[in-house]
């Protein structure tokens, strides 16, 4: 009898210990929402197209468009670059509206200098203010692309090359391969250049199509845990009904380094303007005020009045980076009460419908010239907004959380929100905050198994 008891309390033991390990498990996974698919733009994506207008004697003439389909994600200075390598031994006679990095060893040419020789080149725009016989259309805008839903005119950039020492006809000319294209940093992955249909191109007087002689296409994709180790922004809560204010979860985008002075910046600090870098230009890597959640952006969701048909929500967005000026940065909110926005200030709007039933989600944006330079960390250094909603009687409530948004993206990366037992709360709610069923569950099987540690 105390035999078959030892074995049960041993299978029991086992089951607490390998159902603990699980929920662990549980936990550490379920949290990641970096992957490349994005379920609110499920089909965005950068497209570069290679189009060959014309033979040349040894190579040919292209046109390279990057065309960005994505809804909300853009690219913002420095700006992109785009790298590949060449199938054969090709070279860059010239370039417009473009150039290589580097030109590469070019000895083996003794009259005319290509542009660049190199085997796996890489191309930049060009600044504004480039001079016209070196522009083409789609040109010369610092490397900055807006994103689809925001300006679809300018969500596109081109540059043109003469490539020598390649194919003269469609069946001697290879595709180039490993295509690269960083915007600024990492974060996107190129697929391989395939061969389509030639595109068409419509004259000025729309009186006439010509097309390319040939044609390929590359498709690069986003993944947020590609382009940086930690998060770049975080929502903190608050509301009129309660006290509270929920702050961003704490080490949201990393915890301070105390070992290592000036990995942040002190507000309050004597001598602020020497301590910060003045950099001639945006920097990729932030540098960051000191806070709890040392975030680069925090999205403050303030719900500040309740009337009789409608409710209104403060929104703003803060700069902590001290290297930074986000330029035509954008918003995009997910909330059930959308369907029924009624007025927004200060703020452009537009509806992203990816599942046309489901109006939900909403792409905010700055007004030109008004807000839509996000300064760095400072005194200027925020944009706000009010948005104004109308009641929906069947699903408005202020319980529970509803009034707080499910998701929110800024410039395309996915922020983090605090948890859900954490929002403001109803005065009349009982006994206040809730406690998580994965933090209840794991509390009771650890104390189920520390007691039989006991017996």
């Amino acid at each position: 009898m105390g035999l078959l008891s030892s074995s049960i309390s041993g299978s029991f033991f086992k089951f607490v210990s390998c159902s603990i390990f699980s929920l662990l498990l549980l936990s550490c996974t379920s949290f990641t929402a970096t992957e490349a698919y994005d379920p609110l733009d499920p089909s965005g994506n950068i497209t570069i197209k290679w189009d060959i207008m014309s033979w040349t004697p040894d190579g040919y003439v292209a046109v390279v468009t990057i065309y960005n389909f994505q809804q909300y994600r853009h690219i913002q200075a420095p700006g992109w670059s785009l790298g590949w390598t060449w199938a054969k031994k090709e070279v860059i006679w010239s370039m417009m509206g473009g150039q290589t990095t580097e030109q590469g060893d070019c000895s083996r040419f003794k009259g005319s200098t290509p542009h660049c020789c190199k085997k796996n080149p890489t191309v930049v725009d060009l600044l504004p203010g480039t001079p016209y016989n070196q522009q083409i259309a789609n040109c010369c805008k610092g490397g900055v692309i807006n994103s689809w839903a925001q300006d679809p005119a300018t969500a596109a950039a081109s540059f043109q090359l003469s490539v020598g020492q390649a194919g003269t006809t469609n069946k001697t000319v290879r595709v180039p391969k490993n295509f690269t294209l960083k915007a600024p940093g990492p974060g996107y992955t190129c697929g391989p250049a395939k061969i389509v249909k030639p595109s068409k191109f419509i004259t000025a007087d729309k009186r006439r199509v010509t097309q390319a002689l040939m044609t390929w296409n590359v498709t690069c994709t986003y993944s947020q845990f590609l382009a940086q180790k930690t998060p770049t922004c975080c929502v903190s809560l608050s509301s009129f009904y309660n006290n509270t204010i929920v702050p961003c979860p704490r080490c949201a985008c990393g915890c301070q380094n105390t070992s290592q002075p000036g990995s942040c910046i002190d507000p309050n600090a004597p001598h602020l303007a020497s301590v910060v870098p003045s950099a001639g230009k945006n920097s990729y890597t932030p540098l960051v005020q000191c806070t709890n959640h040392m975030c680069p952006i925090r999205v403050h969701w303030h719900v500040k009045l309740n009337y009789k048909e409608y409710w209104r929500v403060k929104v703003t967005i803060t700069n902590f980076n001290y290297i930074m000026n986000y330029t035509q940065w954008n918003l995009v909110v997910q909330h059930p009460n959308f369907d029924n926005l009624t007025e927004i200030f200060s703020f452009n709007y537009k509806p992203l419908t990816p599942y046309a039933a489901i109006n939900d989600t909403a792409m905010l944006w700055g007004v030109k010239f008004y807000n839509d330079l996000l300064m760095q960390a400072g005194p200027y250094g925020n944009v706000q907004s009010e948005l104004l909603f109308q009641k929906d009687k069947s699903t408005f409530t202020f319980d529970k959380g509803w009034a707080f948004p499910r998701r929110i993206y800024f410039n395309g990366d996915n922020c983090v929100m605090p948890p859900p037992d954490a929002y403001p709360w109803l005065p009349n709610a009982s006994s206040g905050q809730l406690i998580s069923t994965l933090s209840l569950v794991m509390t009771i099987l650890s104390t189920v198994a520390f007691l039989h540690g006991y017996t």
